[in-house]
């Protein structure tokens, strides 16, 4: 009998014989690894701007149901995939049924997409950490981000004037990223997280310490937290709060499947799932206090509200808002390297998470080893992030990409991934059974229930942004521009996740046996997964369902 934290005494198989699946050290190295996929960019500059924008304090609501009913479920989703299944995305997903590998791929397109431009970001974080020292972008920030750092040009377009300002950090970038994919999970991701995540909190704990103590501090706080509950009656408030959520933890990029395949099976799987959850939400919240208490200073230091300030989200929030703060603040240097800092470290964790993800694939599917898998991903990435984002023309095109891989390639994977393990291959009581058998806390029949009801709210969200796109467009970009980069972008995807299930595959996996098996789960036998088998005896699990 299975009973939650108390697995089934049979080992049974886990891969076949030719399988050597690399793994975590322990449960602590999988958290932090996951913490740090889970914490980057967006919590720093997307979350406040998010919750200014969306009711204030008010936004809190939806954003902790958001977390309950859409950011957890699905969280455990993800590593009760990736865990029973073991296996990269593709392989995962082709373990589950034999059709649903293309959904695998997609997500590893989706990271290869992220891949080339998040590496541009962190390239300008590391710019400006330099920059910081002698607060050379102080005077005018916003002309010293689009002219003087990035030689933006002022038409939109492609070009391949490379900016050496640009090209060369985002280089390094790179070159770090391939190293620490080249060491391995344990000998690289591991300990980069194991180093970074912890650095990474105290590092920004001792910034929002210092603008807490900024003047004006508390009308900047009171701006972020201060609810207007009328935001609430408003569906769009709703919908950026599960935005917000399904972006900042990393869901259905295929990293958190490839995450959890790494764990030994016997590893409680639940209680992790909810420390990196709630860690995440944490440190937004944190990120959310520093940030405005930082803006109350600046709307201070301009004899203005903050309810009129602009520029409090995004890549304006880092790059000219918060410059202009640095070079009017005592301290600014110091400050101002911590900030950017701590952009770096965020990136970095996050970059290497989604890039181990294609690697593991390609590992898997081409049987290589993770050297091979760090150059194969690596040097074609670094060279078309190279061209693309290191040219005066690389922000247009970032914003595009971003757009269209963030809002309509990460929601769609999420619909395919649900469609492929609770529809088309019925795992979902096999993957409640699976994670109450080997934690401590039990999911069950309530847990399946609410990932359906969010799936009808993801298709919403999709169906609506891409309705919006093909009628509206995104901002000022010309059609040619979106329909070459953007719904470009897209063809990319759909293209990989049609093309690559095609191909043979070279690595023999063995024969695959989930462990624990379905009669240790008490669950028919894989051959019999028709809607009307019997189900069994019912395997009781402590705590009941979640």
């Amino acid at each position: 009998m299975a009973v939650a934290g108390s697995p089934p005494t049979q080992p049974g198989p886990e891969l076949g014989a030719k399988d050597k699946r690399e793994h975590w050290s322990g449960q602590t190295a999988f958290i932090l690894a996951a913490v740090g996929s889970a914490v980057g960019l967006g919590n720093i500059w997307r979350f406040p701007g998010e919750a200014y924008d969306n009711g204030g304090g008010a936004f809190m609501i939806p954003y902790l149901v958001a977390l309950l009913t859409a950011g957890i479920p699905i969280l455990l989703l993800e590593h009760g995939i990736g865990h029973r299944f073991r296996g990269s995305a593709p392989l995962t997903f082709r373990r589950i049924h034999r059709r649903a590998e293309g959904v695998g791929w997609w997500h590893v397109a989706i990271c290869f997409v992220i891949g080339l431009y998040y590496t541009a970001i962190i390239a300008w974080a590391l710019s400006y950490f330099v920059f910081s020292f002698d607060l050379s972008y102080a005077d005018d920030p916003s002309g010293y981000f689009y002219g003087d750092f990035l030689h933006l040009t002022e038409s939109v377009g492609f070009s391949l004037d490379f900016v050496p300002g640009v090209l060369i950090p985002l280089a390094l970038v790179w070159i770090v990223a391939i190293v620490v994919l080249w060491l391995g999970v344990s000998g690289g991701v591991e300990k980069l997280n194991v180093i970074g995540i912890p650095l990474l909190v105290v590092t920004f704990t001792i910034l929002v310490v210092r603008a807490l103590f900024l003047d004006g501090a508390a009308e900047g706080l009171d701006a972020l937290f201060t609810p207007d509950f009328s935001a609430l009656s408003n569906p769009d408030v709703w919908i950026a709060a599960y935005g917000q959520i399904f972006f900042s933890l990393s869901l259905a990029y295929g990293v958190m499947v490839t995450y959890a395949s790494y764990r030994r099976r016997r590893s409680n799987v639940t209680s992790p799932a909810l420390v990196v959850a709630f860690g995440n939400s944490a440190f937004e919240l944190l990120a959310g206090i520093g940030v405005f208490a930082t803006i109350g200073f600046l709307a201070v230091q301009q004899g203005v509200g903050v309810n009129e300030l602009t520029n409090l989200t995004g890549v304006s929030l880092s790059f000219i808002t918060f410059p202009t703060v640095i070079g009017q603040m005592p301290g600014g240097e110091v400050f101002g390297a911590l900030f950017f800092g701590s952009l770096v470290i965020a990136g970095v964790t996050s970059l290497v998470s989604v890039l181990q993800t294609v690697s593991s694939a390609l590992q898997d599917k081409f049987g290589w080893t993770p050297r091979q898998g760090a150059l194969a991903v690596g040097l074609p990435s670094a060279v078309l992030s190279l061209v693309g984002f290191g040219t005066t023309t690389g922000l247009y095109l970032l914003d595009t990409v971003d757009q269209f891989s963030n809002q309509l390639g990460i929601v769609m994977g999420a619909i395919l991934m649900i469609g492929a393990s609770l529809w088309l291959a019925r795992r979902g009581p096999e993957l409640s059974r699976h994670l109450s058998a080997i934690s401590t806390f039990a999911v069950g029949k309530v847990w399946l229930v609410v990932i359906n009801v969010v799936s009808l709210l993801l298709i919403y969200m999709f169906v609506d942004k891409l309705v919006s796109l093909i009628v509206d467009g995104y901002g000022t970009y010309p059609a040619w521009y979106l329909a070459l980069f953007g719904w470009g972008t897209m063809a990319f995807i759909t293209a990989v996740a049609l093309a690559m299930p095609a191909l043979r595959w070279a690595k023999d996996h063995g024969e695959f046996h989930p462990w624990p098996t379905r009669a240790q789960l008490h669950l028919p036998p894989e051959g019999d997964r028709r809607p009307d088998a019997p189900a069994g005896p019912q395997a009781p699990v402590q705590g009941g369902a979640a």
